[in-house]
């Protein structure tokens, strides 16, 4: 499907460092449809590659996702940032912006029959898909809970809204008020691992999540995350060789560029789409050598098997490895 080009309708500053977006067609034709979770690419000048921004829907009306007037957007003003963020914020009511279709690396399960309610969690801006969920299980009639983590009431977007929309399911915390506050443990004790799990906020708060849910019993395939950043490569990082298989060349992945990165300059075209490590597109087979795992796409066992990984995100163990491409 061609990009599009929407009109920006109207931008409202959040918080002080949060700003919403109504995007419309310039004719006021209705845009695509789209699912819980989904995110729009933003094509940002002077920038390689488009930035993603989570659609952002509140209300009681389902034509909000089947055939919208406007998109939402929420982006949050990244310091340091790589552009987009910092673009995103100087843009102003009649600008035109460059999108891609609405597309969804996070998207909800449908209910079984018997099964728990699902458990949201959200920090910060991670609010924008979580606050989609909430919606279309509300227009389900289906319970779910909804817990958001955030420094302070000031710095937390679409209170006022999820607040009228989701009642007793949304529980606020934020840090500055102790009487809020719960802690992550005991959020995932209160919860049971039939049910499923959707997370999206900083990636500690991910990282965590994911280690105590998995502690507590639940499946992998019931846990679902969304990381908003590309994972910052440590400074203890160390290279090692790739071998590509078929086309029989070899290349050395510094301890700054993940195996993606060091392909596409070479020239190669892998498929790819999160470089998150959460979609599972750039999965290549793993022929030789250990692959040191860090994505969130995986269950324990296939990373146990090391026989597959996702060269966003995930580096080696060994020495040299050896991939099927």
């Amino acid at each position: 499907m061609a990009t599009l080009n929407l009109i920006v309708d109207d931008a409202q500053a959040e918080t002080s460092t949060i700003r919403s977006f109504s995007l419309k067609a310039a004719g006021g034709d209705p845009l695509p449809a789209f699912s819980a979770g989904a995110h729009v690419n933003v094509h940002v000048p002077g920038l390689d590659a488009p930035r993603s921004y989570s659609l952002v829907c509140l209300g009681t009306d389902l034509a909000a996702f089947t055939a919208p007037d406007r998109y939402h957007l929420g982006v949050h003003l990244e310091d340091p940032g790589t552009g987009g963020s910092r673009y995103m914020h100087r843009v102003a009511v009649g600008d035109t912006l460059t999108v891609d279709p609405p597309k969804n690396d996070f998207p909800v399960r449908a209910a079984q029959r018997g099964e728990p309610p699902p458990l949201l969690i959200a920090g910060g801006i991670g609010i924008t898909p979580i606050a989609s969920m909430a919606t279309a299980f509300t227009l389900q009639g289906r319970p779910f809970h909804l817990h958001y983590y955030g420094r302070s009431r000031n710095q937390m977007a679409f209170v006022d809204a999820l607040s009228k929309q989701c009642g007793t399911a949304l529980h606020l915390h934020f840090d500055d008020e102790p009487a809020t506050q719960m802690a992550l443990d005991s959020l995932l004790a209160s919860a049971t691992p039939a049910g499923h799990l959707y997370i999206c906020g900083p990636k500690a708060m991910i990282d965590t999540l994911v280690e105590m849910a998995h502690a507590r019993g639940w499946p992998q395939p019931n846990i679902h995350v969304e990381l908003f950043t590309t994972p910052v490569l440590a400074s203890g990082e160390r290279g090692f060789d790739v071998e590509l298989r078929q086309s029989g060349l070899t290349f050395h992945i510094p301890p700054d560029k993940s195996i993606l990165e060091v392909l596409i300059e070479a020239g190669l075209d892998p498929m790819y789409d999160c470089t998150r490590g959460e979609c599972g597109v750039c999965q290549v087979d793993v022929l030789e050598g250990i692959p040191d795992h860090r994505d969130y796409y995986l269950t324990d066992a296939e990373k146990k098997a090391g026989k597959v990984m996702q060269i966003c995100v995930s580096r080696s163990f060994s020495d040299k490895l050896v991939i099927d491409l």
